[in-house]
C-alpha cells in the first residue's frame, strides 16, 4: 500500500472514556474521518481505523508483533499479570502452539459438536418461546455457551462460575489500567486460580478438547506449560466472545423485523446474516500491537517500539470498504473479509465453534419464534475492548 507521507492528525478524545465505549460509533466515525492512522494523545499510541490499514496490521505479524502484549504496556519490558498466552506470542513459539491447537480444533472435530450442542439450545429456546419476551443476554446468550462449551473442553462443573469474570479480566487487560480494569480485577486472584486449576491435566476428562491438547505434550509438540496455557486460552476466549457474539447478533436482528421474516422464509441465509451482524456489531472492538521496526502505515511514519491501537469496530464499518451504507444491515452486501474474528496469523482458531453455537441458537429461534423486536432500551456493558450488553429485552410471538 503506497501513500503520501504525512504527519498524523492528533486527537484528544479518549477511546476508553465510558461515553465512547457505550456508544462507540460516532467516535469511530470521527476517528476514521481524521485519518486511517492518527495519534491519540490520551493513550500515547497510534490509532489504526481504516480497513486496509487494520488488515495490514493483522496480517503483517513481523512488523506488528503480539509478544509485546495486546495492552498498552510492552510486556517484554514489564511483567504481565499472567504468563503470556498464544495471543501474546510470535513465531516460532506461536507456530508450535497454534499447530497443537489446530490439530485439536478442526472441521472434523467441530462438526462432531453439533450433536451435543443442539439439545441444550432446543431446551433453552423452547422454554423462552413460551414467554411473551425475554432478555437476550441474561436468558440466552450467557446461558447457552456456559452449558455447552465447558463440556466440550472437558472441565469439571466446579469452577465454571469463574469463566465469565475471568474472561472479563483477560479482555479488559487489553486496555489501560483504568477504573474499568480495576473493577474487572477486584477478585482476580480467585478467578485466575479457579480457571488455572481446571487447565491441569488431572482436572480434565479424557475426551474433551483439553485432553486432546495435553496429548500434544506426549507427542513432543508442546510443553506442559504450553498445554496449560492453551487450555486457558480456550476457556478465556471461548466463552465471553461467544456470549457477546450471540447477544450482538440478536440485537441487530431484533432491530430489523424484515430481516427476521426473510430469515424465517429462508433459514439457509442465517450464516450470511450472522456475518453481517458481526461486521456491524463486532464483539472485539480494539486491542494493541507493538511495532517491531520503523515502518510506514497509511502514510504515517511509526517508530519501532510504538504501540498501535487497532480498531476492529472502525474497520468493519469503513465506508471505503463496505460502501456508504456501512452503518446499516444489508443482505445485499457480502460481509466476507470482515475482521471481527481477526485475520492472518492470529485469526481466532475457535471461531468455527463460536459460529456453530450462533448458528444452532439462531436456527432454533427461527423455528420457534415468529417475530422478535426490542422491548426496552438495551444496557451496554462498559468494557475496555469488547462491545456487548448487560441486558437486551425483547418481546416475541411464538411460531
Amino acid at each position: 500500500m503506497t501513500s503520501t507521507i504525512h504527519d498524523p492528525a492528533v486527537l484528544s478524545e479518549d477511546p476508553f472514556d465510558p461515553a465512547a465505549i457505550t456508544d462507540p460509533y460516532p467516535f469511530l466515525a470521527r476517528l476514521r474521518d481524521a485519518g486511517a492512522v492518527t495519534w491519540l494523545e490520551a493513550t500515547g499510541s497510534y490509532a489504526v481505523a481504516g480497513y486496509e490499514e487494520v488488515y495490514e496490521v493483522l496480517t503483517d505479524f513481523e512488523t506488528y508483533i503480539s509478544s509485546g502484549g495486546l495492552g498498552p504496556r510492552d510486556i517484554r519490558k514489564d511483567d504481565a499479570w499472567r504468563p503470556p498466552s498464544i495471543l501474546e506470542s510470535d513465531p516460532p513459539i506461536h507456530t508450535l502452539m497454534r499447530r497443537a491447537l489446530t490439530g485439536v480444533i478442526n472441521p472434523g472435530t467441530v462438526r462432531a459438536l453439533r450433536g451435543p450442542f443442539t439439545p441444550p439450545a432446543e431446551e433453552i429456546v423452547a422454554e423462552l418461546a413460551q414467554r411473551g419476551g425475554f432478555d437476550i443476554v441474561k436468558d440466552l446468550a450467557e446461558k447457552y455457551p456456559l452449558r455447552v462449551f465447558p463440556d466440550a473442553v472437558g472441565i469439571p462443573d466446579e469452577g465454571r462460575d469463574h469463566l465469565l469474570p475471568y474472561g472479563n479480566m483477560v479482555f479488559n487487560a487489553f486496555g489501560p489500567e483504568n477504573y474499568i480494569f480495576k473493577q474487572a480485577f477486584a477478585q482476580g486472584d480467585e478467578h485466575a486460580a479457579a480457571v488455572m486449576k481446571n487447565c491441569a491435566r488431572e482436572s480434565l476428562d479424557d475426551i474433551g478438547f483439553g485432553a486432546r491438547i495435553w496429548d500434544k505434550v506426549g507427542e513432543g509438540l508442546i510443553t506442559e506449560q504450553q498445554a496449560t496455557l492453551l487450555v486457558r486460552a480456550l476457556l478465556s476466549a471461548g466463552v465471553d466472545t461467544t456470549v457477546f457474539g450471540i447477544g450482538n447478533t440478536l440485537s441487530v436482528l431484533a432491530r430489523h423485523p424484515e430481516v427476521w421474516a426473510r430469515l424465517r422464509e429462508n433459514p439457509t441465509m442465517a450464516k450470511f446474516a450472522v456475518d453481517e451482524a458481526l461486521r456491524l456489531e463486532s464483539p472485539f472492538q480494539k486491542f494493541h500491537r507493538t511495532v517491531a521496526v520503523d515502518t510506514t502505515l497509511g502514510g504515517v511514519r511509526i517508530p519501532a517500539g510504538s504501540k498501535v491501537l487497532v480498531f476492529i469496530g472502525a474497520a468493519n464499518r469503513d465506508p471505503r470498504k463496505w460502501g456508504d451504507d456501512a452503518d446499516t444491515f444489508s443482505f445485499e452486501r457480502s460481509s466476507s473479509g470482515h475482521v471481527a474474528f481477526g485475520m492472518g496469523l492470529h485469526q481466532c482458531v475457535g471461531q468455527p465453534i463460536a459460529r456453530l453455537e450462533m448458528e444452532i441458537v439462531l436456527q432454533e429461534l427461527l423455528r420457534r419464534v415468529a417475530t422478535i423486536e426490542p422491548a426496552g432500551a438495551p444496557v451496554p456493558i462498559v468494557h475496555n475492548v469488547l462491545r456487548g450488553f448487560e441486558s437486551l429485552p425483547v418481546s416475541i410471538t411464538a411460531a
